[in-house]
């Protein structure tokens, strides 16, 4: 079975923002999240050995989220300068790469990401062969959860940028008691702040766990509801109160999967990464130039190479 690595743009270049110092190109330009999203890329060429690699990106404009509910991501303040400059670095960074990169006007990157793994999965065909394509998607979103399948897998950083954890049914189930097609019905009960949505008034991530896990969902959940209030009055009373806002937060947390994009396995194959252009790039536009080197040791630009140059290159990060 081949491997399609999904990455979520924003959420690790947003990452790497955070995670490391500041750093400016030639011309003076922020470039240190540019940076901590290339060591990543050779982390997950290193360790994640993909055929096929792929990038997913927001857009600024509002989505179908924003149309359902105007209150949707309200809150959130506007991006810094010293990252949103370098969005634009990063789409030319993986153009030179010639790493494809997605992104779909009324849809965010959760919703690309989840289009082009189902168009993945349908490449599955026998099984029983072991044929199609397997999907990790790369992302510090835990929305994603709901994504994981038998053929689906999430990879998570759990410190900065050098330490992941690789998700997948079992381990969802094992830390969350949950299977991951029940995180939106979580999400729906306890809401995302960070979203700006609020599920049920006064239900938080332990309940909203503990609720799914015994129900099985949301719809079922409220069909028992007379059961529940035999027990607890005062949770069902918050239920029933919450009921439509329950509803509501369900829609907002579902990733869709049919944006208008469509997967290009062949496009998408790590073989064809042009090294010498896109090192070429990190070293005039970006001032990468110890990275370029360290990425060129092997001589060539295969994955042993890069392998390389990602082990010396979380031995750098460290140093930071």
């Amino acid at each position: 079975m081949t491997r399609l690595v999904l990455i979520d743009g924003h959420a690790i270049l947003h990452r790497a923002y955070h995670a490391l110092p500041p750093l400016t190109s030639p011309s003076g330009t922020p470039v240190n999240a540019v940076y901590g999203f290339t060591s990543m890329l050779l982390s997950i060429l290193k360790d994640l050995k993909p055929d096929f690699l792929a990038v997913a990106f927001d857009l600024p404009q509002k989505t179908f989220r924003q149309e359902m509910a105007p209150s949707y991501q309200a809150q959130r303040p506007e991006m810094e300068d010293g990252l949103s400059c370098q969005i634009a670095l990063l789409h030319e960074l993986l153009d030179n790469l010639g790493i494809l990169h997605y992104s779909a006007g009324g849809f965010e990157a959760d919703d690309v990401i989840g289009t082009l793994a189902g168009q993945a999965g349908m490449r599955l065909g026998d099984r029983s062969k072991n044929q199609g394509t397997e999907v990790i998607i790369v992302t510090g979103d835990r929305d994603m959860f709901q994504l994981i399948d038998e053929n689906t897998k999430v990879c998570v950083p759990v410190r900065g940028l050098a330490e992941t954890k690789i998700y997948d049914e079992k381990t969802v189930r094992e830390e969350f008691g949950v299977n991951p097609s029940q995180w939106v019905d979580v999400k729906a009960l306890k809401g995302d702040a960070s979203d700006n949505y609020g599920g049920v008034r006064g239900i938080g991530p332990k309940t909203a766990l503990k609720l799914i896990a015994r129900y099985g969902s949301l719809e079922k959940l409220y069909e028992k509801l007379e059961e529940l209030g035999k027990e607890e009055p005062k949770l069902t009373e918050k239920l029933a109160v919450g009921k439509e806002e329950a509803k509501l937060s369900q829609k907002l947390a579902t990733i869709v999967r049919d944006a208008p994009v469509k997967l290009d396995l062949a496009a998408a194959d790590v073989a064809k990464i042009n090294w010498p252009k896109g090192l070429g790039y990190m070293r005039g536009k970006l001032g990468f130039r110890s990275l370029a080197e360290r990425i060129e040791k092997g001589n060539n630009h295969d994955r042993s190479a890069c392998a390389k140059a990602a082990a010396d290159e979380e031995e750098q990060m460290k140093l930071l």
